[in-house]
């Protein structure tokens, strides 16, 4: 029994990134690269793999290093952790898609900076197991990939007519070309909010709906 709740708990932990306490609808985390680079669903989902790698990998070092890191200098280990993974993200991006390096430019080394990967180092990655660490890192990425892509592909579909670079409509559909640049990702990234929270007070209320019948 116990080693089926913690199971469920992990989990937990794991799906509460994705919509519970998603990074970008939820905290607003991480907007600089959400509006930055997400004029295609190419370069939104490789922002977002990138992402996915360095949280993972500096939650799952900094949680198992966290009983020999001094407390009164864990936070510049911390940047020390992001930033070897980040670069790692960098080189290897730039060895095998060096297109999309160029196009993402200065954000991949700016993930260093990502307050939501430095926040859950110290909120969470420090205090709990490896096991439940990287567990909350692939919810927390995970969501924040989904939020990437998400953007990414509205943005190029009404912007170019076009996704993956695959053209949608014909040569007859005139491209929104707002979208795809600066005001398109906030307009963009306000509906998805919306959508957001519009389905999430649906859920609540479904839910309380059913807790009363029952």
């Amino acid at each position: 029994m116990a080693t089926l709740s913690n199971k469920m708990n992990a989990y937990d932990e794991m799906l509460k990134g994705i919509w519970r306490d998603n990074p970008v609808f939820v905290q607003v985390l991480g907007m600089c690269p959400m509006l930055a680079v997400t004029n295609s669903a190419v370069n939104a989902i490789a922002m977002g793999l990138a992402t996915f790698f360095v949280l993972v990998s500096s939650s799952f070092l900094v949680s198992g290093m966290k009983a020999i890191i001094p407390k009164q200098v864990r936070i510049s280990i911390y940047v020390i952790i992001i930033a070897t993974f980040v670069t790692v993200a960098d080189y290897t991006l730039l060895a095998l898609f060096p297109a999309v390096h160029k196009e993402l430019g200065a954000f991949i080394p700016l993930i260093v900076a990502n307050c939501m990967i430095l926040g859950r180092q110290e909120a969470f990655a420090s205090k709990h197991s490896v096991k439940f660490a990287v567990m909350d890192a692939v919810g927390m990425a995970g969501g924040f990939l989904l939020a990437m892509f998400a953007l990414g592909s509205v943005r190029e579909i009404l912007g170019e007519g076009k996704l993956f670079g695959i053209s949608l409509f014909g040569e007859n559909f005139e491209p929104w070309v707002i979208m795809i640049l600066p005001p398109g990702g906030f307009i963009t990234l306000g509906l998805l909010l919306l959508l957001f929270n519009w389905v999430g007070e649906r859920r609540k209320q479904f839910l309380a709906q059913v807790a009363a019948v029952d």
